[in-house]
């Protein structure tokens, strides 16, 4: 592998692999349908060893269940890792989301549940999964920065939230870096988003790279598979974003690469040139689709390429939002 050196997240962060385990598919009761647990574990371990140090999960990931997984993996490797961790999301017995508490009692209540169930003395990074509409982020922050001093979080990051929030946030304490969807058909973060974690030196952890499988073709499949009704792959939108997935894929071949490869290299690539850094966080589910990820490091593009690839996929044809209407009128990151 050409590049394994490690990367600073963000002024006040650690040093990370340049990219990042995405647990969210994993174990039972995964958004993308059933998981194998014991693949899962497997996966787990093999990014260990290569190397992987950041594992991202949410305590409301399988209503719980996904972090007991992450825990069992980590039994013997908690060294290796950093573990990443979104809280606030509330949920009901059927599953329901039932909206966001990130008071800070709740957030101290929720911190203490995730390190109960990850079975470890300490989170290395914790984050409000989304901004809660009734609660300043300054509590919030001000509640996870009394965990960092008590020694039960290292870091604060956050997840999905616009440029103002981020500039509140950081007045209150440092923040290594935001977790929000870029992709090359989704982009609206670079206006205002990606310009204020230059100045204020916040990292991104990108999600969503591959489109959650569009960009290469994948299709939702499987009960409890939720991309089935998400918008950009309904029936009309998915085949009006078919010449997309079909332009990605022909630049790869010309580049001799997947499309996979070449899409978690430009998100790299715009990182360098906007002077962020931005670790990819993929949602590998075997030790196969976690290989096939890491090669992506031995691709690199130049600003040619860049730009070429960005007009093949125009991110302003996309059909579809990132998430259903009602979910994206709730995101900070979006207003």
């Amino acid at each position: 592998m050409t590049t394994t050196n490690q990367e600073r997240l963000g002024k006040s962060g650690p040093s990370v692999f340049p990219i990042a385990l995405g647990c969210m598919g994993m174990g039972a009761g995964s958004w993308y349908g059933a998981g194998d647990e014991a693949e899962s574990i497997a996966t787990i371990h093999e990014a260990l060893e290569r190397g992987v140090n950041i594992l991202d999960t949410g305590d409301f990931y399988g209503m719980g269940k996904n972090e007991l997984l992450v825990g069992k993996a980590l039994q013997g490797r908690r060294d290796k890792a950093l573990l990443s961790v979104k809280f606030g999301a509330l949920r009901g017995p059927d599953g329901a989301l039932l909206g966001h508490d990130t008071r800070p009692a709740a957030t101290k209540n929720f911190l203490a549940h995730s390190l109960s169930r990850l079975g470890v003395d300490h989170i290395d990074i914790y984050r409000p999964a989304r901004l809660d509409p009734h609660v300043p982020i300054e509590d919030t922050v001000g509640a996870i920065a009394d965990m960092v001093k008590a020694g039960y979080v290292r870091y604060i990051g956050l997840s999905e939230v616009g440029a103002e929030t981020i500039r509140r946030a950081a007045k209150v304490h440092p923040i290594c870096d935001l977790q929000i969807e870029y992709a090359l058909v989704s982009r609206s973060v670079e206006a205002s988003i990606i310009p204020a974690l230059r100045e204020l030196g916040i990292a991104m952890t990108a999600y969503g790279v591959l489109s959650r499988g569009l960009l290469t073709g994948s299709k939702p499949s499987g009960k409890g598979d939720v991309r089935a009704h998400m918008p950009r792959f309904v029936a009309g939108n998915a085949e009006r974003n078919q010449p997309l997935v079909d332009a990605l894929a022909r630049m790869a071949a010309e580049k001799g690469v997947s499309p996979a490869q070449l899409a978690i290299a430009w998100v790299r690539a715009k990182g360098a040139a906007q002077s962020v850094t931005i670790v990819p966080t993929m949602g590998a589910r075997t030790r196969k689709q976690l290989a096939d990820t890491l090669s992506s490091l031995d691709v690199s593009l130049d600003a040619s390429e860049v730009a070429a690839l960005e007009a093949a996929v125009p991110a302003s044809e996309v059909a579809g939002t990132r998430y259903a209407e009602a979910m994206m009128a709730t995101l900070d990151s979006e207003k």
